[in-house]
């Protein structure tokens, strides 16, 4: 995600708490996708399209404090 931005994040990740929270919870709901979509945990189709909707708006967060931080 965002490699052009790969030491800004490593960066913000260790100097901004809300970055990292946004960061990790990014992480963890692509984990569970991928999870779900291998049938390794429980879910439904309109879940794991929730999930994604979710995983991108969070992408979309993460973006916002890139661009603000890079001023």
């Amino acid at each position: 995600m965002f490699p052009e931005y790969r030491d800004l994040i490593t960066k913000l990740k260790t100097t901004d708490k809300h970055f990292l929270h946004l960061f990790d919870k990014h992480n963890a709901l692509d984990q569970k996708i991928k999870n779900m979509e291998s049938h390794l945990e429980p879910g439904t189709p309109e879940e794991i399209e929730n999930l994604k909707k979710e995983k991108l708006n969070l992408k979309d967060q993460l973006y916002t404090v890139l661009k603000k931080s890079q001023g």
